[in-house]
């Protein structure tokens, strides 16, 4: 869509007077090759939504170094009518998970509700809570992390609070279950800013297990606990999961709330963090 021979956001308002031009329906760019995408399972599903269990290790869209085999591949390969909903090559998509973290995400199927849903996260009234592993201990049993995010002004590849633009940012954290040296936390982010858990929990001390950017151990160091070690021979990536997605459904406005299970990998690592406190 053009607004006097612009292009605007999905999120522009629109003024009495604005001229508006449609322009065709884009083609998907690329046909993806059926056995090169990987199965997901699907929570729900109708004309409006779709919400999907992300596994650990799915790019969500394409992008710099992914051009195939993404979450969007897999959705528009057998929906088309999500083709031209949302931005080019990013359709549906109204939040995204990082590649490493798994967990629940909700799609939207048709401009209608790409528009409420995205307006929902934006507004930040879209509730999350997610499930991390971390090392650390922490001395309260809750707390709230607020501290401005952005680019990282020397690497462009981190999120850091020391940065040019920077973006407010808040996590809510609570204590699930202490774990000796390492500690089950819920997490309740208000915001959405990419990597925001990762780095706020980072900051405070507490990195997320098997974090490869933000930790400052995977357990493979000289000198590291044996627990540690032993966590990162099944643990292949960041301990974090999406754990329960609640939005207002775009059509009906009726609440609805998700839940995902935690993946084998993260159990199988705080089995061995709980079997260390044993021995």
């Amino acid at each position: 869509m053009l607004v006097h021979d612009r292009p605007v956001r999905p999120s522009t308002i629109l003024n009495p007077g604005d001229e508006i031009r449609f322009l065709p329906q884009p083609r998907a760019d690329r046909e993806p090759e059926p056995r090169s995408l990987p199965s997901i399972d699907i929570l729900y599903e109708d004309d409006d939504v779709i919400v999907v269990d992300k596994p650990a290790g799915l790019v969500v869209h394409p992008g710099a170094g992914r051009e195939g085999g993404t979450l969007v591949d897999i959705l528009i390969r057998t929906r088309p009518q999500m083709v031209g909903v949302g931005e080019s090559g990013r359709w549906g998509i109204v939040h995204r998970l990082d590649r490493d973290t798994s967990g629940v995400m909700v799609a939207a199927k048709n401009v209608a509700a790409h528009s409420s849903l995205s307006a929902q996260f934006k507004e930040h009234t879209a509730h999350r809570r997610y499930v991390a592993l971390v090392r650390g201990r922490p001395s309260k049993e809750s707390g709230v992390i607020d501290a401005t995010l952005g680019r990282h002004t020397k690497d462009r590849k981190r999120i850091s609070a020391h940065t040019a633009k920077p973006r407010h940012a808040v996590t809510r954290w609570r204590v699930a279950r202490r774990l000796g040296m390492f500690t089950l936390l819920d997490i309740f982010p208000e915001t959405g800013r990419t990597h925001q858990i990762r780095v706020h929990l980072a900051a405070a001390g507490l990195p997320v297990v098997g974090d490869p950017v933000y930790g400052r151990s995977r357990g493979k160091e000289e000198g590291a606990s044996r627990p540690a070690r032993n966590i990162s021979r099944v643990l292949h990536r960041q301990a974090l999961h999406a754990a329960m997605l609640g939005f207002l459904h775009p059509a009906t406005s009726c609440y609805m709330e998700f839940q995902s299970a935690l993946p084998a990998d993260m159990n199988e690592a705080i089995s061995i963090a709980m079997g260390e406190m044993e021995t």
